[in-house]
């Protein structure tokens, strides 16, 4: 069997990389050796199979902790491991069998004194992904195509990992019960212990003619579409959960999840603040001074308005029920709408002259805070 490469080293990453370190590295290679990418290179292939397999074990803080002690001897059971490391458990109150306890002294393979079923079910993996949408579709919600590479049952052998007309058989080492028993000489004499199987690793079965497909290992890397629904009221960087569309379980066990991660698009218009959405509404100084019939955005479309008399720049008008809908419930939040008083530009001599003769006809008692403000300023100096 050819030596494999350490998973670090597969993934360009150091030891002590943290688990986002990771995800990117491996979500950056398995897009550069994709098969959709790359058709018909065995190389490119044989590359995102290794990736692959290095990201189930270093994604997996249980199977990472066991290669890091251990190597790939700690997660693959065909190099001689067997999965199953650990420390004594339980202490030499209750000892039982004495050979159970040297046994993790010489490779017995056992995890708190209990040998593991290789034959057991297990869960799949679940799978990180993200999506980009855009912020109407936030709001209300859409059904989208995602794209996703899986692990999963190898359709050339059912998962068996045999190939067609072959069956795995029993193994000649252990009979079929996958452990073995060992002696070893010890200060305390001849200390007979129980291990994982070397060549079958618990399995109690080997597979001398392999599947072609899968290579004996029962799954095979797919890239799938899913259409998944995205909810009404979905924020920017929240994870939805879709069940059971992660990576295939082992020996009949449940499949993992796929957890994405939403990246919602900002608008021009509109701006979210929880489930409230806020807009900036331009209206002219005309506008302000006499009240006006204003057409307001919304989400659900343009609405009409009628701003008072007498409007201040930054006044806030509130449009209850027209912000975002929340999240498993009816109800929505609010919209408000910024008013700001733009100031004209470029004004004519006329322009100007007929603005000044309006100012001065106006007078200061129409003024509230101006009149406020140079009271106070007068009071200050006057004392």
């Amino acid at each position: 069997m050819a030596e494999k490469r350490d998973y670090y080293e597969v993934l360009g990453v150091g030891r002590g990389a943290s688990d986002d370190e990771i995800k990117k590295a491996y979500r950056n290679l398995a897009k550069k050796y994709h098969p959709d990418l790359n058709p018909d290179n065995t190389e490119a292939e044989n590359k995102f199979k290794e990736v692959n397999e290095a990201f189930e074990i270093l994604s997996d803080a249980e199977k990472k902790g066991r290669y890091d002690q251990f190597g790939h001897a700690g997660v693959d059971p065909s190099y001689g491991g067997g999965g199953g490391f650990g420390g004594f458990g339980g202490g030499f109150g209750d000892m039982g069998d004495i050979s159970d306890i040297f046994s993790s002294f010489f490779g017995g393979g056992f995890s708190g004194g209990r040998s593991t079923n290789a034959n057991s079910p297990r869960r799949g993996q679940d799978i990180q992904s993200n999506i980009n949408i855009s912020f109407m579709d936030a709001c209300f919600g859409k059904k989208v195509d995602v794209s996703v590479s899986r692990m999963e049952k190898c359709s050339g052998c059912g998962g068996s990992g045999a190939a067609s007309g072959s069956s795995a058989e029993t193994c000649s080492d252990c009979h079929g019960s996958g452990m073995v028993r060992t002696t070893q000489r010890t200060p305390f004499g001849n200390i007979s212990s129980q291990k994982t199987c070397p060549k079958c690793g618990g399995k109690g079965k080997t597979i001398t003619n392999p599947c072609p497909k899968c290579h004996g290992g029962g799954r095979t890397s797919v890239s799938k579409t899913i259409t998944v629904e995205i909810p009404a009221g979905i924020d920017d960087g929240q994870t939805m959960q879709v069940s059971g569309q992660g990576h295939h379980g082992l020996n009949g066990g449940p499949a993992g999840d796929l957890h994405l991660t939403v990246t919602v698009r900002p608008d021009p218009i509109f701006e979210r603040d929880g489930f409230d959405i806020h807009t900036e509404m331009p209206i002219t100084y005309y506008q302000a001074v006499l009240g006006d019939e204003i057409t307001v955005p919304t989400i659900d479309g343009k609405v009409k308005y009628s701003i008072p008399e007498g409007t201040q720049n930054g006044a806030i008008f509130r449009f209850k029920g027209k912000g975002v809908k929340r999240l498993r419930r009816s109800d929505r939040g609010d919209q408000y709408v910024h008013v700001f008083i733009e100031v004209p530009k470029n004004l004519s001599k006329k322009q100007k002259e007929l603005l000044k003769e309006f100012d001065s006809a106006v007078g200061d008692d129409n003024y509230n805070k101006r009149k406020s403000f140079f009271d106070k300023i007068k009071d200050a100096f006057d004392r």
